[in-house]
């Protein structure tokens, strides 16, 4: 296994079956790039290069910087909640480790924890209505819940959040 930095570590696989094809997938927080067993070094070198550019670009794509954090937070309120719901800022965060999100009613601002970011997009816009939801109604009460029952998927996305926090035995709520 091959250490490109301080959070990117690479396995390589050579397969003789492997005729043409490169592939590569994360397992936990390794890249595994799979290679024909014939390639010598510098095909090697160059694959896994490729490789990782790839997975980066494709994580950035899942991975929205704050600035397109905002603007989704701003599609959403305008699609489900009529705009009204208009945060001051909307953030990553690596600090929050019993919550998905939060919002400070005060200034407006939503924070969203960082575990969010490799979730599926529906989870994500999820998280985002509901910390906006908060702007509009600080309580989880039948008014809050009532501003979220236009998600379509509202139900898939919370049952999604409860594996994730059961499966790792978080004790991690949206209420």
């Amino acid at each position: 296994m091959a250490k490109l930095s301080h959070s990117d570590a690479v396995e390589v696989r050579r397969s003789s079956r492997r005729t043409a094809t490169v592939s590569a997938h994360k397992e936990g927080d390794i890249t595994v790039v799979s290679i024909p067993a014939r390639f010598t070094r510098a095909q090697e070198r160059e694959w896994v290069a490729k490789m990782l550019e790839r997975i980066a670009a494709k994580e950035s794509r899942r991975r929205p910087s704050d600035e397109a954090l905002m603007l989704r937070a701003t599609q959403l309120s305008a699609q489900y909640l009529h705009g009204k719901a208009v945060p001051s800022s909307v953030r990553w965060v690596n600090n929050q480790n019993k919550r998905w999100g939060s919002c400070s009613v005060d200034d407006r601002s939503i924070r969203i924890s960082s575990r969010v970011k490799n979730m599926p997009n529906y989870v994500l816009d999820y998280v985002l209505l509901h910390e906006l939801a908060h702007l509009l109604t600080p309580s989880h009460g039948p008014n809050f819940w009532a501003h979220l029952t236009p998600y379509p998927k509202l139900e898939r996305a919370r049952g999604y959040l409860e594996g994730v926090a059961h499966t790792a035995q978080l004790d991690l709520s949206d209420n």
